[in-house]
């Protein structure tokens, strides 16, 4: 048997290397390949028409493949979301025309300035314009869009993409117009991740992965006449991209790379792998951007992107546990849900999502609410804005409380927001770091070493200040608790100076820095309290009309600046006051008296909460 070895192109993590084109011959009956294994279970026949049916196990799909009458399958199957795409149909019911909205036509010159990407599910779409390009310069090609058609010279026509070896031989046709079909998707495409992955991850891993069949059918177009032969000619593949869609079907259904991804609570790539990344040959040195976006502007864009978490609904209800009575994660989305944390013991449940959020994201509440009576399962609302900073500070510790009545009451708890990533896990830190005396970073690492998510760490130091203030007498009694930067609009040229209650009893003014135009600042740590000041400028004392004002016992005009607040088990959200100055949060080792007045705080809002209602007394 004549075995043909080619070059693999494969999405891991592998060390780089390169497979050269070699040819050896190997005994039909003890046929050996790295990771995998070939079972043939009826008689080879002379004849090449009749096709054979071969079963592959590889090790590192960890899946068996069937190679049988052109079809193949894997054995255990992960199902995909399917999307329709959009069509126009003709008002008659027989008419014959069917048009896809989403596709278009564009004639251009070659060479034609793409960079394509072969994906494991056999799509080729575009990946890169080159900079100055003739693609680029139509202004209609974007990344993301799928190649349906070109334009075949020979006929005069266009010719199906079905594989990669028609994109081959559209690249290498001689110069001149070429008319492309491509497909818009239905969604934007996710650009930004596709430099996540290393270019040389995409195209090599070593040969691990093989694929051995009889069935010449199962090659792409340009290589089926190198498989020509008589009697029992079979071929094995070390490179996805040579095969039909069918092979690349089995790769895409059997993926546990992508199970794996689920299992460690990552959600996966918003598209398919990707298995090559091919241009035509004079354009290997271009430079290449992503529409907008040029390559280098790109790159930077994305490292300040990184530890960005995206949530992906359909993956489920995903969660982990923090301590034994402590769970947190994701929405509960249907009943099924609920019957798995009655499983793992959760006796109840608290809730940060508001009811437009779960109706947003089709959850039916009520539902899962009479699923949690069913299981015995106490379900406890109280909705926290998404993204809103000063929402959860005020709340906070209110939601800490109730956590530690419901642990008191010797319940195993699961908390919850939609995406599990912030509000939800925020509450367990704060928990952490007020009940149990662990200091911030330490219950922040924690917890995020535990579960996938990023809690608003602002937020929870803000809170910590206010709980304190809330037992506190007078003055804050330790070090700086925020950092203010005051700022004065006036006039280049002038003078500035800041000089208030801080600043020694009004006797030891600060001058500010100009920062440009009619910009000055003045930078000064501040602890919890209130505070009144001026400006001296170029001599004369004023006060600034971008920020809050309050007359003193003599009757002078001052602008004031509270630091920090009190917490209150019923938080009232005040209306923000227009201010000019900018107030930072301060994290830092509590004093030993701070540790005290914290528990002592956060214990009190506790007990204001009524055991029987789970509500303020």
């Amino acid at each position: 048997m004549s075995l043909e070895l080619t070059h693999i192109f494969m999405h891991t993590n592998y060390t780089t290397s390169c497979y050269n084109q070699s040819h050896c011959s190997l005994k039909m009956c003890s046929l050996q390949l790295p990771n995998c294994r070939v079972f043939n279970d009826a008689n080879f026949s002379s004849s090449s028409d009749k096709l054979q049916k071969c079963v592959v196990f590889s090790s590192f799909w960890g899946v068996e493949l069937c190679f049988n009458d052109a079809r193949l399958t894997a054995s255990s199957a992960v199902k995909r979301r399917q999307y329709r795409p959009i069509s126009a149909m003709s008002s008659s019911s027989d008419s014959p025309f069917n048009m896809n909205l989403n596709e278009y036509m564009v004639t251009l010159v070659k060479p034609l300035g793409i960079r394509f990407a072969l994906s494991v599910d056999g799509k080729v779409f575009v990946h890169a314009l080159k900079k100055g390009g003739n693609a680029e310069k139509s202004r209609i090609i974007m990344v993301g869009d799928t190649l349906k058609k070109a334009s075949d010279s020979s006929t005069g026509g266009l010719i199906e993409i079905n594989d990669f070896g028609d994109t081959e031989k559209m690249m290498n046709e001689n110069a001149g117009p070429c008319s492309l079909v491509l497909e818009r998707p239905s969604f934007p495409f996710p650009i930004h991740q596709l430099y996540l992955m290393d270019d040389i991850d995409i195209l090599y891993n070593r040969g691990r992965v093989s694929i051995a069949t009889w069935n010449k059918n199962l090659l792409a177009s340009n290589l089926r006449t190198s498989c020509e032969g008589s009697g029992n000619s079979g071929f094995v593949v070390f490179s996805p991209k040579l095969l039909t869609l069918n092979g690349w079907n089995v790769l895409s259904n059997g993926d546990p790379i992508r199970q794996q991804g689920n299992l460690n609570g990552t959600p996966w790539l918003p598209f398919s792998p990707i298995i090559n990344i091919f241009s035509e040959k004079d354009m290997i040195d271009s430079e290449w951007a992503h529409g907008n976006f040029p390559l280098e502007e790109y790159v930077k864009a994305l490292d300040r992107s990184k530890g960005e978490l995206y949530y992906n609904h359909d993956l489920g209800m995903r969660y982990n546990k923090i301590t034994e009575q402590i769970y947190v994660g994701s929405c509960i989305q249907k009943e099924s849900d609920v019957e798995i944390l009655s499983d793992v013991g959760i006796t109840a449940v608290v809730n940060f999502q508001s009811g437009i959020e779960a109706e947003n994201w089709g959850i039916n509440a009520d539902i899962i609410n009479e699923s949690c009576q069913r299981f015995n399962i106490l379900m406890i609302n109280y909705p926290i804005r998404e993204g809103d900073s000063f929402d959860m500070r005020k709340k906070l510790p209110f939601c800490v409380g109730l956590l530690l009545r419901l642990l008191k009451k010797n319940h195993k708890v699961y908390v919850t927001c939609t995406t599990g990533f912030d509000r939800s896990p925020a509450c367990v830190v704060a928990y952490l770091h007020w009940m149990t005396d662990t200091s911030l970073h330490a219950a922040y690492n924690f917890v995020t070493g535990l579960h996938l998510c990023k809690p608003d760490r602002p937020a929870i130091a803000w809170a910590t200040w206010d709980l304190i203030a809330m037992v506190e007498k007078g003055a804050h009694d330790g070090p700086a608790t925020h950092a203010i930067t005051f700022v004065w609009n006036g006039h280049e040229g002038e003078d500035v100076y800041l000089v208030g209650d801080f600043t020694d009893n009004w006797k030891e003014p600060i001058q500010a820095v100009h920062k440009g135009g009619p910009r000055f600042e003045a930078e000064v740590r501040l602890s919890q309290g209130k505070y009144l000041y001026k400006y001296i400028i170029s001599g004369n004392w004023r006060h600034s009309a971008n920020s809050p004002t309050e007359r003193d016992e003599r009757g002078n005009l001052n602008n004031v600046i509270v630091v920090g607040d009190v917490a209150s088990v019923r938080p009232l959200i005040p209306q923000q006051k227009k201010d000019a100055n900018i107030m930072k949060v301060i994290e830092r080792p509590l004093t030993e008296n701070e540790r005290f007045m914290l528990a002592k705080a956060a214990r009190c809002v506790a007990f204001s909460i009524c055991p029987i209602t789970l509500a303020p007394k």
